[in-house]
């Protein structure tokens, strides 16, 4: 009996590394899935060990596969989602890093940052990359890394290195050190790229002083970036599929039309809105990217970025300990009336979008002697609506007004924080049934490579809906919450 074709989507996250096979139906087949270490060197430092990323990613490739081709099916191609930004800077001979991965949440280039902001930099870099000036994006992490590793500057100017985000490292480790390359959607993240020319642009290389022998070639996110070594699978399988994980989660969303928008609940929070061929220049801090490539055209989206959502909950958990598993967040806050004024500002590496405030630490306000874990775990999830909210309303202020939001990713199995999500943000909250839907961008970008799956208009026919969330809450009520949540951000933002 002949074996079914499947595609394989390495889903190389910031907690977790995960492989999920897909059928040509779009239907998980088989899944596997391996945490890795955090690593925090000082306040407000965040590194991974590029070794652990590539052990778990090829691990959890394997168990996949194993599994799946003990049901019939037989990986046709390969589809790469990745955290954003997260830098790696490698041998090119040996492969081997020359330093850990500087994480996006990491915080370490903020002064650089501010001098670069204090020259006048950020109004031409906002102008060419749709980017703020903030630790967050690749470039300052890159020149950090060359700057504090003895010779590593002299090695990349004579091109000795590579720079990439974790797929282009992942892709050099699956084909043997044949191949560095990346996408469009992660290069538009790096704050080097040029949104308007699609290319890597000489003045942000000059500005934050990054050579440009070290930067990897740019495809569009469906393409033939090359094969994997044989020896690691038994045969080459072809790298067809690309993207960083918020766009690839908005095309495993089907958000193909201009004004459809997703939310996403990772390690942070990313909602991407899809603007169609035009680059929207918002004037309320939010950010303008690549949100797919295809053809050679880019489809342009704009981005709120939360760095805190799952994270929040993982440090109730590894930190506070008051919890043993996130699922258990969902029977403490459904076990309170109210919350009684406490909240969580989970500032623990700063506040993305849409204040943009590298200092800001995390805090506690409203807390009594009645406050305990339940409270805690509720305002760890309502801390993650409340921002959501926040990035709604900078992209009315954009004059963007959704009337519906898709969401995904882990946390969204809980049924309380979708109802909560929807009552704070006044709009239905669609759930669908594959809540992992980064992995099924992957999937579809390799499989339409692959020609397993066909055009956008027949993608968008795989998505279904697993459930529908309509607001409940009073909008006097919604107000009165999001004021006393504005309150407590403005106590740990800078004040101006």
């Amino acid at each position: 009996m002949p074996k079914q074709a499947a595609i394989l989507a390495i889903d190389q996250g910031t907690t977790s590394s995960r492989a999920m096979i897909f059928d040509d139906q779009a239907r998980v087949v088989a899944l596997a899935q391996q945490e890795f270490p955090q690593i925090y060197p000082a306040d407000g430092w965040v590194e991974h060990d590029p070794e652990a990323i590539w052990a778990t990613s090829l691990e959890v490739a394997h168990q996949a596969i194993e599994a799946a081709e003990a049901k019939g099916y037989d990986v046709a191609a390969i589809g790469i989602t990745n955290q954003r930004e997260t830098t790696v800077v490698w041998e090119r001979d040996s492969g081997k890093p020359v330093y850990n991965a500087i994480v996006w949440q990491d915080r370490r280039t903020a002064d650089s940052c501010s001098k670069l902001k204090a020259a006048g930099q950020e109004t031409e870099v906002r102008a060419r990359t749709g980017l703020l000036l903030d630790p967050y994006f690749s470039a300052t992490k890159v020149a950090w890394i060359l700057d504090h590793v003895e010779g590593a500057r002299g090695q990349a100017n004579m091109g000795k290195l590579a720079f990439g985000t974790v797929d282009s490292f992942l892709m050099s480790r699956l084909t043997g050190g044949r191949v560095h390359a990346t996408d469009a959607t992660n290069a538009s993240r790096t704050n080097l790229y040029n949104l308007h020319t699609s290319a890597w642009d000489d003045d942000l290389l000059n500005i934050f002083r990054v050579p440009k022998e070290i930067l990897p070639v740019v495809h569009d996110c469906a393409a033939n970036f090359g094969e994997t070594d044989p020896s690691l699978f038994g045969r080459p399988i072809p790298i067809f599929g690309v993207a960083g994980d918020q766009q690839a989660a908005t095309i495993g969303n089907c958000c193909f039309e201009p004004g459809s928008i997703k939310s996403t609940y990772g390690t942070g929070c990313f909602l991407v809105l899809n603007t169609g061929n035009q680059i929207v220049d918002s004037q309320h801090r939010l950010l303008s990217t690549v949100a797919y490539q295809l053809d050679g055209k880019p489809t342009y989206g704009l981005e709120g970025s939360i760095f805190m959502a799952g994270a929040t909950v993982q440090w109730l958990r590894d930190g506070l300990k008051i919890i043993k598993n996130a699922a258990d967040t969902e029977g403490l806050a459904r076990g309170l009336e109210s919350n009684a004024g406490v909240y969580l500002v989970p500032a623990f590496t700063g506040l993305g979008a849409p204040h943009w405030d590298a200092d800001a630490r995390g805090a506690i306000f409203g807390m009594t002697r009645a406050t305990g874990p339940a409270e805690l775990a509720r305002a760890a999830l309502e801390s993650v609506c409340y921002q959501t909210r926040d990035l709604l309303d900078a992209m009315a202020a954009d004059g963007v007004h959704p009337e519906s939001l898709r969401v995904d990713g882990g946390m969204v199995v809980n049924d309380w924080l979708v109802q909560f999500l929807a009552d704070m943000l006044g709009i239905p909250v669609e759930r669908p049934q594959v809540t992992e839907t980064t992995a099924a961008g992957a999937a579809y970008l390799a499989g339409r490579q692959a020609g397993i799956y066909g055009d956008l208009d027949e993608v968008s026919k795989l998505w279904q809906r697993q459930a529908r969330f309509e607001p409940q809450l009073a909008a006097n009520d919604r107000e009165r919450l999001m004021a006393g949540w504005r309150d407590a951000v403005q106590r740990v933002t800078k004040k101006t």
